[in-house]
């Protein structure tokens, strides 16, 4: 099912005149991923401001066409998450199994959002042993300071574990040292990055 203009826009207007603290959002993880239709979300977006402009337009992404979210960020987009499991881009390859893109697209989307002026969060799935190893912390540190994001969101990765740690073994990525374990690791990324939020963890 594919939305018209019309059918957006009396969802959308609507929303963004009554509600309070008034946010619409393209791509919520469950209904595939919206950089994909981002002639028909530009397009929505353009005519929802020139109707209000009232409220935040936000994008749920995984960041894997860097050139459509700038013309997205044209259009008038006003924020975007952007999901990912590892910094490192074995780790981030073995779980998304990425089709006609790669991390190298993530990082630069993270740019583009950043360059545009967009609110930027980076929707963080969490995983002890993982996301904790001092590996990760290195490469998520690096991250970070390339991109400058305004939020982490630390969401717990709801996956089978064993499953997972078999997943990311076979990629020859998974770090066997140590994890510095979650509180460390958080704590860690605020005394190196305290200007970034923590929008939710549990």
């Amino acid at each position: 099912f594919t939305p018209t203009i019309n059918e957006i826009l009396e969802l959308a207007v609507s929303h963004l005149e009554q509600a309070p603290r008034a946010m619409v959002s393209f791509g919520q993880g469950c209904e595939g991923e919206p950089l994909l239709r981002e002639k028909l979300i530009a397009k929505a977006i353009r005519a929802i401001r020139a109707q209000t402009r009232r409220g935040l337009i936000h994008l749920n992404t995984n960041g894997s066409r860097p050139a459509a979210l700038a013309r997205l960020a044209e259009a008038g987009l006003d924020s975007v998450r952007i999901s990912l499991n590892s910094a490192r881009p074995e780790l981030y390859q073995a779980y998304y199994r990425c089709c006609g893109y790669a991390f190298a697209e993530v990082r630069e989307s993270l740019r583009v959002a950043r360059r545009a002026g967009l609110w930027v969060s980076i929707n963080c799935l969490t995983f002890p042993g993982v996301t904790d190893a001092p590996s990760e912390l290195r490469a998520f540190s690096k991250l970070l300071a390339e991109t400058g994001p305004d939020m982490i969101q630390w969401r717990n990765l709801n996956i089978d574990p064993d499953w997972y740690l078999e997943l990311l073994a076979r990629s020859g990525a998974l770090s066997p040292a140590e994890p510095l374990g979650l509180p460390q690791m958080l704590a860690e990324i605020r005394r190196r990055f305290p200007a970034i939020r923590f929008g939710y963890f549990n």
